[in-house]
């Protein structure tokens, strides 16, 4: 077991401290939320702390253990929600104003079943608008707890900055364009994106239902993958959701990838790309050939036309997901949902159509590709993480949106599973990020391939600057 203070460990250190009654869930909540209330007056990471009913379950916890009751490896471990999950027990505001007041009738199916699970809901986690791009101008931000003048990504923000900085062991966050994975890769933590419908989205405030995807954060890719195996599955309350059975993630996850094929596309992943971040990648390929992988050169199917419609078909489905709320309460929205929306409401069906076509073609040469390979190697952004000032610079330029969108909304509309991995340091001493891609249902792949990375790597063990 490592020698990480009890805030960083694994979800799986956690789990086996409670299974060996050498720790219990209620001393590590009282310690968690105590973090809390330190260092989140800093950074901004939850929406609302659930105190109180977080030690209710940890004690509830406490006694099932004693008991020889167990549920499994998330019981007793405290982790954060999303604030577009659906609770009964708090707010469920999507980082708006408009529903900051708005408790649900009924639980998300994900968090019924992360509570049966015997996880401890510590709280709700701050995102951005609706899950678009930015913080509503009345919310405040969560900052980066890697370095405060840097971007943290958009929208599980709250996720990412409290998963990181040890104010919980995992947290739920969604992904449309790439919001599992950008503050994954802001915070030096590991996410995976599943299979669109591998995780109901029944009880989760939509920014745009055909793309918008639903994972968990952490810090290993095991723990992701314990969480994962805990929300995943056939939904009756969502029809969309998968019925395929749900393996046991942790199962295989040390078998190690000897022989497991993996693509690369050189011109894909280095062109135009920083040379920090395709030094990285380089790496990290060298590291999985090592691991026994067989890398393999493949190339990557046309995708820039579709990278620039990702706007318009989230505008379209975001203009309607918000129907109720827009244009009636138009002056509520902050600036950059309320112009997202207003691009849907002006979308001609025939634009719609060419979305659509291009969508087709590009998954299908994609599922192609993937009858020669297992896993596809990318980075997760072109760039080192930007700087508060460098993003501001940016501003509403579409060119710089859509060029950091290159290796992330490509597979939203594909409804391809990544996982998410560190795979290094920049210069200014911020973390590096790639991704590995696979074939729909290869979630398991996946995560045995990122924790054999992990396994001779220790860039998932870095920790913020904070103790």
């Amino acid at each position: 077991m490592s020698a990480e203070p009890l805030h960083y460990k694994s979800i799986t250190e956690i789990s086996d401290l409670f299974r060996r009654r050498e720790a219990r869930p209620s001393e590590i909540t009282e310690a968690i939320l105590n973090r809390i209330a330190r260092l989140d007056r800093e950074f901004h990471g939850y929406a609302v702390v659930l105190a109180e009913r977080a030690v209710a379950q940890a004690k509830r916890c406490d006694d099932e253990i004693a008991k020889g009751i167990w549920r499994g490896p998330l019981h007793g471990v405290p982790i954060g929600l999303k604030d577009l999950c659906y609770t009964t027990f708090a707010p469920t505001a999507g980082g708006t104003t408009i529903h900051a007041r708005f408790v649900p009738s009924f639980n998300a199916t994900i968090v019924d079943r992360l509570e049966r699970a015997g996880a401890v809901t510590l709280g709700k986690l701050k995102m951005t608008e609706g899950a678009y791009t930015s913080h509503h101008p009345d919310n405040q931000a969560p900052l980066n707890p890697w370095n405060t003048n840097y971007w943290v990504g958009s929208s599980s923000t709250g996720s990412g900055v409290a998963t990181s900085a040890g104010l919980c062991y995992g947290a739920i966050g969604s992904d449309t364009g790439g919001s599992i994975r950008f503050p994954s890769a802001t915070c030096g933590l590991t996410g995976i994106k599943p299979t669109w419908g591998r995780v109901s989205r029944h009880g989760i405030f939509p920014l745009a239902d055909s793309l918008d995807h639903v994972g968990p954060m952490c810090r290993s890719a095991a723990d992701a993958a314990a969480m994962l195996g805990v929300i995943a599955g056939a939904d009756v309350n969502d029809p969309t959701a998968l019925r395929a059975p749900v393996p046991n993630y942790l199962a295989g996850i040390g078998d190690g990838i000897r022989g497991l094929r993996v693509g690369v596309d050189r011109r894909y992943t280095q062109d135009g790309i920083d040379p920090q971040v395709v030094v990285a990648l380089l790496e990290a390929e060298r590291t999985l050939a090592e691991l026994g992988a067989d890398i393999r050169e493949v190339k990557f199917p046309p995708y820039e036309k579709l990278v620039s419609m990702w706007i318009p078909m989230c505008s379209v489905e975001t203009a309607e997901a918000h129907l109720e709320t827009y244009p009636a309460r138009k002056l509520d929205y902050g600036p950059d949902l309320a112009l997202l929306i207003e691009q849907g409401r002006s979308v001609s069906g025939v634009e719609i159509a060419a979305i659509h076509h291009e969508r087709l073609k590009f998954s299908g040469s994609l599922a192609a590709l993937f009858s020669d390979i297992d896993l596809l190697l990318v980075p997760t952004m072109p760039v080192p993480i930007p700087t508060l000032a460098k993003m501001s610079e940016y501003g509403a330029d579409p060119s710089i949106l859509l060029s950091i969108l290159r290796f992330t909304a490509v597979f939203d509309f594909s409804g391809s599973p990544t996982i998410t991995l560190p795979m290094g340091m920049a210069s200014d001493h911020m973390p590096l990020s790639m991704q590995l891609v696979g074939p729909h249902l290869s979630e398991d792949v996946l995560a045995r391939a990122g924790h054999a990375f992990q396994s001779v790597t220790d860039w998932h063990t870095r920790r913020p600057p904070l103790d």
